[in-house]
């Protein structure tokens, strides 16, 4: 039987999830669930360059 959604969301939970979303412009936020609860919060960044301003000589 799957947990009430009540158990997996806290004040905490959203807080933290609300400022890594706030931090983040490119990537993906990644809830880890065990027992019915949220343990762990993953953040995966890109960071975009513009191409042109990076290339120097032959591009290489």
């Amino acid at each position: 039987m799957a947990a009430p959604v009540v158990d997996l969301w806290t004040g905490e939970v959203e807080r933290q999830v609300r400022d890594a979303l706030r931090l983040i412009r490119f990537g993906a936020i990644t809830l880890v669930i065990q027992d019915g609860r949220v343990i762990q919060i993953d953040k995966s960044e890109k960071i975009r360059l513009n191409r042109q301003e990076h290339m120097h000589g032959s591009g290489i």
